[in-house]
């Protein structure tokens, strides 16, 4: 047990999560006990890509559930990756037609995740972001691209 605790650590100080700053939110219904539903806008910063910002929008059920972090969201989200700044890469990126994960975020207590996926589009000299929902809703997930050209700053 201590050794499996120890690898854990030592991943989690290589690989460390991305976390997202909410940006602000509005409140699309009322709800009388717990938050009001809400959507919210956050952004995250790419891990391996200095200079680019994803900015991602998505609701947020209210009410006590929602407030207790028990409700299962909708999986509409909206992503705009910008050019922040001059880019650089801090470490190689996969090229691969898969993709990169570089941001997750729960939206239900079980199985549900929003995910962020990575491609870098050589031939166009862009990087590509794709957001989608992994729960499958009505045969296909709901799902948002954006895309950054990879260019010289000012």
């Amino acid at each position: 047990m201590k050794r499996l605790s120890a690898v854990l650590l030592a991943y989690s100080l290589f690989v460390a999560p991305v976390f997202a700053e909410q940006i602000g939110h509005v409140d699309t219904a009322f709800k009388l006990i717990g938050r009001n539903h809400q959507v919210v806008v956050e952004a995250f910063d790419d891990p391996k890509v200095t200079g680019v910002t994803c900015f991602i929008s998505m609701a947020r059920k209210g009410g006590v559930t929602g407030t207790l972090g028990l409700a299962e969201e909708t999986s509409d989200a909206s992503i705009a990756c910008r050019q922040v700044g001059p880019i650089s890469f801090v470490e190689p990126i996969d090229g691969g037609d898969e993709g990169e994960e570089v941001f997750k975020k729960r939206q239900s207590i079980l199985f549900k995740r929003l995910n962020v996926v990575r491609f870098l589009d050589r031939k166009r000299n862009a990087l590509v972001c794709l957001t989608y929902s992994d729960k499958v809703l009505d045969g296909s997930p709901k799902n948002a691209v954006s895309v950054v050209a990879i260019m010289p700053w000012g």
